[in-house]
């Protein structure tokens, strides 16, 4: 049986279709078109034709078969008498996609990662999944809504066909046709430089490359302010002059930390179950000598294009290229998850993500077993490997221990897997703890002195290996407990990522009270609907607001006098077929043809060439804001 909502030329319920499925007689198509902020369409079950059942526990999926005409997010909500059900849906735009959406996903949160972004994004063949909130039981469903925030162009959303199943049937793109071109870049969208030929590419390439020049930003060769002058220890360090916290580069001078995530010349889209998606598929020979095998389906357009930019031997080229940019928009640092390549040319100070500590393999949201016997020997392994190497090098400005992790707010839900997991030392100790007493604010205290007990372990092993960098933090991504920013007190710098059009400054003067800390901005980004992509975490109405928001977002930054840098997330813009999680975010400096946006950049250069006033209190931040729509 199926449960369907459709045209009249929809044909639903054959005889032999196995009794996995409910169904529902037919209905007209659902149409929603989305011209005001979060409006909601709602259609009570009833309207899906009769025979849709309210109690949806015997199912494991809601398929859906729908077209968007946009990229832009919507929400899908389940009514029931019990609360509302909501997920994030992100649909390949102007096409007919099959979305089965596991009904787990209206349920509980998921504990299937370690960070926020693995456990709250789930990669599709046609789509991908934000969770949203609202966990719930779904036994007495009585309508289904879709919801937009601040859509762009009045966009369409039409539903041809819904049923509840056993079985996923698969996601899948249902139209006949390519969907990306042999650039990477989105068939079915038009948009101002679109490349129609690989001669078009080439003559943008040349010219980018020699308009190139090093902007007058004031810097010494590590990126400070070579006009101003502070104690010089031969490393990064910080310092609080007058009243304001700095970075001070290896030679003394002040340095407000300007730079991009990612900066990678692969940004890899999955091929699997994606059969007609792609003209045309990069070659298997451009996979980064990293790549294992469960990457052999993941394959990177942007790559591909550098090749035809500069050759097979893209690699050093590429470097080049990346760091004339830096030179010539103002960024100074090499930020979170970037080659390594671009670190060996010690031309820029960058940053670097830890790793070893257990965290990717932990059955506890990213939380390992720190009263395992093996905790502190691996902690003390991983420092040894990747700190006492580069002790000595006066380039790397300082360590991020990890990336947002998913602690915060979800201390009692940690608590909960530790008991239902595997036996261990962290049972054990829970367990034994819990005996004097099992409440919800017991559990959420053993977490956090167990989240505390991995921070002052790692740091330690850090401080051992390496005395000379900055400890930059944990690059929390939600509000941690005062238990956590008093343990962050161990740090040299706060972290967070911070996404929205600036900075809460109660928020940062919160922070630096519990702390003391000077703080970085690890991410922020703006991007906009289009060319198939979704506009990223925080949605500007246009390429031309994308420049205005980042100049009001670092700007307002820099103006708070515990903020010390501001790096973007990131680089290249997300595949238009997603990431491995799914994203595919307009959020970059250069798109998959490896060109430039030109609003972006020019707001970044006047920006940067304004930080060392506005960081001083000379100069006020701009104040002109974003448009989101």
């Amino acid at each position: 049986m199926i449960l369907g909502v459709g045209g009249s030329t929809h044909l639903w319920g054959q005889a032999t279709e196995p009794l996995k499925s409910a169904r529902a007689a037919d209905s007209e198509m659902k149409r929603a078109v989305f011209r005001d902020a979060d409006t909601e369409f709602k259609w009570p079950l009833k309207e899906f034709g009769a025979g849709l059942p309210a109690d949806w526990t015997p199912y494991q999926f809601l398929t859906l078969e729908l077209r968007s005409a946009t990229a832009q997010r919507f929400e899908l909500r389940l009514h029931t008498a019990n609360g509302t059900r909501r997920v994030r849906l992100h649909p390949f735009p102007n096409a007919w996609i099959r979305a089965a959406i596991p009904l787990t996903y209206f349920q509980r949160p998921d504990r299937q990662g370690f960070d926020l972004a693995s456990l709250g994004n789930k990669s599709r063949a046609s789509y991908w999944i934000n969770l949203a909130g609202g966990y719930g039981p779904i036994n007495a469903v009585e309508a289904i809504g879709v919801a937009m925030v601040n859509p762009l162009g009045s966009p369409a959303l039409e539903i041809r066909s819904a049923r509840l199943d056993q079985e996923s049937p698969g996601d899948a793109v249902l139209e006949p046709k390519p969907l990306v071109d042999e650039f990477g870049q989105w068939i079915q969208a038009s948009w101002p430089g679109k490349a129609k030929t690989l001669d078009d590419l080439k003559s943008a390439w040349s010219e980018e490359a020699k308009a190139l020049r090093p902007g007058d930003f004031n810097w010494c060769n590590y990126g400070g302010f070579a006009s101003t002058r502070a104690k010089a220890t031969g490393f990064f360090h910080v310092e609080e002059i007058g009243g304001r916290w700095w970075l001070v580069d290896p030679h003394g001078h002040l340095f407000f930390s300007t730079g991009s995530d990612g900066m990678t010349p692969w940004m890899g889209t999955r091929m699997e179950g994606r059969d007609g998606v792609f003209a045309a598929l990069p070659p298997t020979t451009l996979r980064p000598p990293s790549a294992r095998a469960n990457q052999a389906a993941f394959a990177s357009f942007y790559t591909w294009n550098l090749t035809r930019r500069f050759g097979a031997d893209y690699a050093q080229p590429w470097v080049d290229l990346t760091l004339r940019r830096m030179d010539a928009w103002g960024l100074n640092t090499i930020a979170n998850w970037s080659d390594n390549r671009l670190w060996a040319a010690q031309r820029k100070p960058y940053v670097m993500i830890l790793r070893g500590w257990g965290i990717e393999t932990s059955a506890y949201l990213g939380l390992p077993d720190v009263f395992a016997d093996e905790f502190s020997g691996k902690v003390e392994a991983a420092a040894t490997e990747q700190c006492a190497p580069r002790k000595n090098d006066p380039w790397l400005l300082g360590y991020f221990v990890a990336n947002e992790p998913p602690w915060p707010g979800r201390e009692v839900e940690i608590a909960e897997a530790i008991l239902a997991g595997p036996a261990g030392a962290m049972q054990r100790e829970l367990t034994s703890f819990l005996a004097n007493g099992d409440t919800r604010d017991r559990r959420r205290e053993f977490v956090e002195k167990a989240i505390v007990k991995f921070i002052d372990t790692v740091n330690a092993a850090i401080r051992r290996q390496d005395p000379n960098h900055l400890n930059l933090g944990l690059r929390f991504g939600n509000t941690p407990s005062e238990a956590l920013l008093r343990a962050s007190r161990g740090f040299d710098v706060f972290s967070l990522n911070s996404y929205n059009f600036r900075v809460d400054n109660q928020k940062l003067d919160a922070v630096f009270r519990a702390t003391g800390k000077p703080i970085v901005i690890g991410e922020f980004h703006f991007g906009t609907p289009g060319r198939g992509l979704a506009p990223g975490l925080v949605q500007c109405a246009s390429q031309e607001e994308r420049g205005v928001a980042y100049r009001f977002y670092v700007e307002h930054a820099a103006a708070h006098p515990a903020v010390i840098g501001a790096h973007w997330f990131q680089w290249i813009d997300e595949p238009n077929t997603g990431r491995g999680d799914g994203e595919n975010y307009n959020i970059g400096f250069v798109d998959v043809t490896d060109r430039p946006y030109p609003e972006l950049v020019e707001a970044a250069q006047a920006t940067h060439a304004r930080l060392l006033d506005v960081h001083s209190g000379k100069t006020p931040p701009v104040t002109r804001q974003a448009k989101p729509k």
